[in-house]
């Protein structure tokens, strides 16, 4: 079966551009910047794919828009809290051990229904931590239904979701930052 380029690259330009997205970034780069001014922290989490995406998005934060952004996704942490409390709460006990009331969490999650993003989405909601989520696939899944502010892709295809959340989350930075262009030199 051959793609037709043309039209997937479309399907792009038109999922990007969807969700209200342009009154949700702004939003979310000045609650972001709010919560630094206040020296709180803002956490990443995400599982996989959603994962890398996390840890790009902690490393631009902190060395491009000179925000402190942490994310807590290596082998011995999870590995650590995965084996004491289980897979499902390891992004939980994270959160319990180092967020505080008035910090931000941004949880990804291509599906939006991994039990270990909704029990870290849960924690921090009822702790008072802003819960920033993207997610995909079904429009009624339960971490779209979780956070403050949530970015949702109306597609089934992991790839499509997953490049979609980094245009997205990454766009946070250059909003920070102010740079919509930038030039190889």
């Amino acid at each position: 079966m051959n793609i037709d380029l043309k039209k997937y690259l479309n399907n792009y330009n038109d999922l990007i551009s969807s969700d209200s997205i342009e009154d949700k970034l702004p939003v979310v780069k000045d609650l972001v910047i709010k919560t630094s001014t206040n020296k709180k922290n803002i956490y990443v989490f995400g599982n996989g794919g959603s994962a890398a995406i996390a840890d790009h998005f902690a490393v631009d934060m902190t060395k491009n828009a000179r925000i402190n952004t942490k994310t807590v996704n290596t082998a011995a942490m999870i590995t650590c809290l995965a084996n004491d409390y289980g897979y499902e709460h390891w992004m939980k006990k994270s959160l319990e051990f180092y967020a505080k009331e008035g910090d931000i969490v941004f949880l990804i999650s291509s599906s939006g229904s991994s039990m270990n993003v909704l029990n870290a989405a849960n924690y921090a909601k009822n702790n008072g931590i802003k819960v920033i989520t993207f997610s995909g696939f079904n429009p009624n899944n339960p971490l779209r239904e979780s956070g403050d502010i949530n970015f949702w892709v109306n597609s089934k295809a992991y790839n499509i979701v997953e490049n979609i959340h980094q245009i997205w989350i990454l766009s946070i930075v250059d909003l920070i930052i102010g740079k919509s262009e930038y030039s190889a030199s």
